[in-house]
This record gives C-alpha cells, sequence and structure tokens, in this order.
C-alpha cells in the first residue's frame, strides 16, 4: 500500500520538474548527432551529421529554435563518373517545436538551406518525432527519428533518419 503512494508521488513529482521546463520563457540548447549510418538517402554511401540548436519558449510547451548542422558523406557516384565522392555541406535553420507534456514526445518542424561544397544549394522540410527524457531538472537525452525532405530534388536528395541529442532546458 505505501510503496503505491510513494512510487505514485515520485512519478507525479518528476511529471511536474519535467512539465515546468516548456514554459513560457526558458531556454534550450541543444547538441546532435545521426552518428554513422544511421540515416538513409539513395545517394549517400556513408553519413556523419553532427548540428546544435538553440531556442526558446514562446509559449507552453511552443519552442521556436534556430539551428546549425555539418554533415560529411561519401556518396555513391558522382556527375563526373562513377567514383566515389566526399561532400561536405552546411545546413542553417529555423523551426518550430511542440511539446506533449504528458510523456515528453515532442513533434517538430524546420526549414533549412544547405550549401553545398561541390554541387547546387539545396533548401529542406525536415519533419521530425522525439523523446525528451529527463536526466535531471535540467539536461535531457533526446532521441528523434526524423525526414528531411528536398525541395530541389526529392527523390535522391531526401534523407530518413535517427538521431540522438543531449539537450539543455534553463
Amino acid at each position: 500500500m505505501y510503496k503505491k503512494i510513494i512510487m505514485g508521488c515520485l512519478m507525479a513529482l518528476c511529471a511536474l520538474s519535467a512539465n515546468a521546463q516548456f514554459e513560457a520563457g526558458k531556454f534550450y540548447t541543444n547538441l546532435s548527432t545521426t552518428g554513422l549510418g544511421l540515416s538513409y538517402s539513395k545517394n549517400d554511401k556513408l553519413r556523419f551529421d553532427v548540428g546544435a540548436t538553440a531556442g526558446i519558449f514562446v509559449a507552453n510547451d511552443w519552442l521556436i529554435f534556430a539551428q546549425a548542422d555539418y554533415n560529411h558523406k561519401r556518396l555513391m557516384y558522382s556527375r563526373l563518373g562513377n567514383r566515389k565522392v566526399h561532400q561536405d555541406e552546411v545546413l542553417l535553420g529555423i523551426g518550430g517545436r511542440y511539446y506533449i507534456e504528458q510523456n515528453g514526445i515532442y513533434l517538430s518542424l524546420a526549414a533549412q538551406y544547405c550549401h553545398h561544397e561541390q554541387s547546387n544549394d539545396n533548401l529542406f522540410f525536415t519533419p521530425e518525432i522525439g523523446y525528451a527524457f529527463f536526466i535531471n531538472q535540467y539536461l535531457t537525452i533526446e532521441p528523434a527519428v526524423y525526414y528531411q525532405m528536398s525541395v530541389n530534388n526529392f527523390a535522391d536528395a531526401s534523407t530518413v533518419g535517427l538521431k540522438l541529442g543531449v539537450g539543455f532546458y534553463f
């Protein structure tokens, strides 16, 4: 009997501390990576992405953010022939995120401008669904699934993948 009451109180305290982090006026930062082989694109043989995100809660549960990503990939083919080519790209973007307070799941949508080192630039729209797992009152581990939709070359340049981030709410 007492165990159930204690567990219920502990769960309520965890939920209250997580909900307090999604209030208007709070700030958010995140560092994330897709790691090696955690994304798929028709053109990519190998891809490694790292990114940084910073934002502010404009209303309870609503985050507006800016992000910068760096991607290094090895392509399956190139326009110059059948040899493997390495390509670096820098992405800058803005977006919004909505948190479902009851369970820590978030829904996100971002628009990103991508500058390619060796080919045409691109524009991406990236819907994402993830989970904010609170380690303590401020720090989270955030796994997410994303789909990076290319505007310029939908069939070949779009990417689906998993990413893992570490977030800080203050």
